[in-house]
């Protein structure tokens, strides 16, 4: 019998927004982190003169970025509470029906498709608890990089005054005796956050690659269309497999 296919929506253009967002600044966030870890590129300028500016346009750079990732992480956290579309905290909560799905996508993935007993119509909660990680590894990512911004203000002073390194201070701190807790070693210093900062950004690279892994894997052994979900919004749906 012939396939029936029904096109579903699956993300809103302000879902699409943010997630092509962050994919650009998550580009840039790695090329200048890197870069401001260890210098790997110079800029010559007139006559062969190196600019010595470099170092600055990249903390810039790394700095803005942050900042877009402050911004699409509160609106990301406010969606999975209150989104008219689809609420993420449905998912996540430990119900029966949702960790049987959770198995059941898994055990899809492992077997390569040879079972699948799910709806494949929404956001199933393996996806779900898949992108709840990368929001929480860039949650920390944020904080532990505003501890490292803020540490170089050593003076407790910045252009828009006190307040600002002292919030900073005040919200982020913590992060170096977790990082301490989590490097080990003796005295809880700095130098922890920086390497911890460093061993997430692998992490989160880590993650993207299996994320487009994942949704190449289903677009081929689905062949419902999913690799289209982040452009158009739409995919696909076989309406005889949603009773499976």
């Amino acid at each position: 019998m012939k396939n029936e296919y029904k096109n579903v929506k699956r993300m809103t253009g302000a879902m699409r927004i943010i997630h092509w967002v962050n994919a650009i600044s998550m580009v840039v966030a790695i090329i200048t982190g890197l870069y401001i870890a260890e210098p790997y590129y110079q800029t010559l300028i007139a006559e062969g003169a190196v600019d010595k500016y470099v170092m600055a346009w990249n903390r810039w750079g790394h700095f803005i970025v942050a900042i877009i990732f402050d911004v699409t992480s509160i609106i990301v956290a406010y969606l999975y509470f209150f989104s008219r579309f689809e609420k993420p905290i449905l998912k996540l909560l430990p119900t029966p029906k949702n960790i049987k799905e959770f198995f059941e996508v898994l055990i899809n993935l492992i077997t390569l498709n040879r079972r699948k007993k799910f709806d494949s119509s929404h956001s199933d909660s393996f996806n779900t608890v898949y992108f709840t990680i990368f929001h929480l590894l860039l949650a920390w990512m944020l904080f532990t990089g505003l501890q490292l911004y803020v540490h170089g203000l050593e003076s407790g002073m910045s252009s828009i005054g006190a307040w600002w390194p002292a919030m900073l201070h005040m919200v982020t701190d913590w992060t170096i005796p977790v990082s301490h807790t989590l490097i080990g070693g003796t005295i809880p210093t700095i130098m922890d956050v920086r390497i911890v900062h460093h061993y997430t950004m692998w992490f989160i690279i880590t993650w993207v690659v299996f994320h487009i892994y994942y949704q190449v894997w289903r677009t081929i052994f689905w062949q419902e269309g999913d690799i289209a979900i982040v452009f158009g919004g739409n995919k696909f749906v076989k309406e005889e497999d949603k009773n499976n």
